[in-house]
């Protein structure tokens, strides 16, 4: 019996699907039907539209929620991720495969099935290699402010399809300043519909139930309205015939791969980073941790089949897990029964779709996209610290100038250079008892707190490490300097200080040294583990234990009975 449990639990650890099958519980297939046929009606338009902007044909949309969300369905730990096409990777993708086309339009969709699979390789690779933690790399402030930017560029990419004007361009300004320079060539039909699909998208945001499908139902009412009036006769555009069928099999564009390889990292990355922020963020009570290599691994093979199967890169959207969630999902099927649905319209529905206007799948982008810029955690940032969000603004700015694929390379850099700089410069606190305790804390902020007199007790608050050890040694030294009257002892409170490395411990008699140029004594109290585990290694040990405490007020008491 447990040898049989053991390769079956081995087997779970990498397709989840063989664990929670045959955990699954009749009552939650109703609320999986359901979710699954919701989730697919907020889906199938989103899908289509977010296709336009990777400058794709509309049912290359709904290739993406076929193939991965079946695969996602098997091998994610995320019950009600609910994995498609999202903006910010088909803002990605447009940029990407704008580059490898090189303006052919036959190599467009190659380009992009092609960038799918080197991103889902890349994220297979990450989660055999338990790479998981790098979700935490990218600072929630500089991607607040990418998302904003993207989120922007996105929205000026769709001006010439609510406008009913030609336009062009790659950068925002580019896109902005190309369909300003047409308002003489202003659709006003189109211009009508647009403004009505996006209020009506608002409204239906605002007062109706999540369950309601608004996209589907303003893609609906824009082909009656096509179809009633002749739109196409006032000068509306549509988007024409879609191609019946489920997608075949494609082989990647070898030639592609150098060139797509940069663009394929940050797909990668913004596809895992999206993901599991919205599976964790939905994670129910009671139900399986999200986790993150398996997760690295199942968005992998998702992207990997899906660019098989003529789709560009998928990854797990905010809003329509929010949707997949609401209206009752409680496991995986309901994703199985959402690709099931799409499956069927891509059979047999796809007529209905061809006197869609351009400028409803516009209205739906803009409307989806508008919560990518989200003032309120900019505000709330803001407040916080001005410092995070300067940097959610270089963020944002670096889109909007650079590019999206640029802007995510930025946003990475950035993330990466703050961890850094955060890490180099630690906090250094003078510390003060707090009167009547035992309890010593940052004078800077308490400033009447109690002092011992000739004795400075200075706690950093960070591992010490090569790079910062030398900063740390010069602005203890600068404290000291700056006191009046000059302490006899500085006591260094290490108990904010997990761990230490060779060059750290090569600081303390260095500064040690500094100090008795001064007539000053080192101590040292509130020692972790690793650090005196390192401690231990000196061979001046024996006189350095004469000058080490267990707690800070047992130096103290040492102090004043000398």
């Amino acid at each position: 019996m447990s040898g049989r449990a053991a390769p079956t639990s081995r087997l779970a650890a990498y397709v989840p699907a063989v664990g929670w099958l045959g955990d699954y519980q009749r009552p939650w297939l109703r609320g999986d039907l359901a979710a699954g046929v919701t989730t697919a009606a907020v889906v199938i338009p989103q899908a289509m539209a977010y296709a336009t902007i990777a400058g794709l044909p509309v049912q290359a949309g709904l290739y993406v929620a076929t193939v991965p969300m079946l695969v996602y369905a098997l091998l994610g730990t995320s019950r009600p991720l609910s994995v498609s096409t999202t903006s910010t990777l088909s803002a990605l993708t447009a940029a990407a495969v704008a580059v490898a086309a090189a303006g052919d339009p036959a190599r467009v969709a190659v380009a992009a099935s092609t960038l799918a699979v080197l991103a889902g390789g890349l994220l297979l690779v990450a989660g055999l290699l338990r790479l998981g933690f790098l979700a935490d790399f990218i600072s929630a402030p500089v991607l607040t402010g990418f998302k904003a930017g993207t989120g922007l560029l996105i929205a000026a990419g769709q001006l010439g399809k609510v406008l009913g004007v030609p336009q062009e361009g790659d950068s925002f300004f580019a896109k902005v300043g190309s369909a300003l320079s047409h308002l003489d060539e202003i659709s006003w039909p189109t211009v009508t519909l647009s403004v009505f699909s996006i209020l009506l998208l608002l409204a239906l945001r605002r007062w109706a139930p999540r369950s309601l499908p608004g996209p589907l139902i303003v893609v609906a009412l824009g082909i009656l309205l096509a179809v009633a009036t002749g739109l196409a006769d006032r000068g509306v555009a549509l988007v024409g015939t879609i191609p019946p069928g489920l997608p075949e099999f494609a082989a990647p564009d070898l030639a592609m791969v150098q060139v797509l390889v940069p663009a394929a990292m940050g797909v990668a990355l913004m596809a895992f980073v999206e993901s599991i922020a919205a599976a964790r963020a939905f994670t129910a009570e009671g139900e399986p941790e999200v986790d993150a290599d398996q997760e690295l691994r199942a968005l992998g093979a998702a992207n990997l089949a899906g660019g098989c199967f003529q789709a560009f890169p998928a990854g797990g959207g905010l809003s329509q897990t929010a949707v997949n969630r609401e209206t009752g999902a409680r496991s995986q099927v309901a994703g199985v029964v959402t690709a099931g649905v799409v499956v069927l319209t891509l059979l047999f529905l796809t007529p209905l779709f061809e006197n869609l206007p351009e400028a409803t799948l516009g209205a739906v982008v803009i409307v989806a996209v508008a919560g990518l810029v989200d003032l309120e955690a900019l505000r709330r940032i803001r407040a916080i610290r001005v410092r995070d969000f300067g940097l959610a603004l270089v963020a944002l700015a670096g889109v909007l100038v650079l590019g999206v694929l640029q802007g995510v390379l930025l946003a990475v850099v950035v993330s990466m250079l703050t961890l850094v700089y955060g890490a180099n410069h630690p906090p250094i606190e003078v510390l003060g008892r707090k009167p009547g305790t035992s309890f010593w804390r940052d004078r800077g902020r308490r400033p009447d707190d109690e002092t011992v007199p000739g004795l400075m007790v200075i706690r950093p608050v960070a591992g010490i490490y090569f790079a910062n050890a030398p900063r740390l040694r010069r602005r203890l030294l600068d404290l000291v300097d700056a006191a009046a009257p000059q302490p006899d002892v500085v006591l260094l409170d290490l108990d904010a200080v997990p761990d230490i490395d060779i060059s750290a411990l090569d600081l303390l008699p260095t500064v040690d040294a500094e100090l008795r140029e001064r007539g000053i004594t080192l101590w040292l109290a509130n020692i972790n583990a690793r650090p005196l585990d390192m401690l231990r290694r000196l061979p001046d040990m024996a006189e350095w234990e004469q000058r080490m405490f267990r707690e800070v007020d047992d130096a103290a008491a040492a102090f004043m009975a000398r």
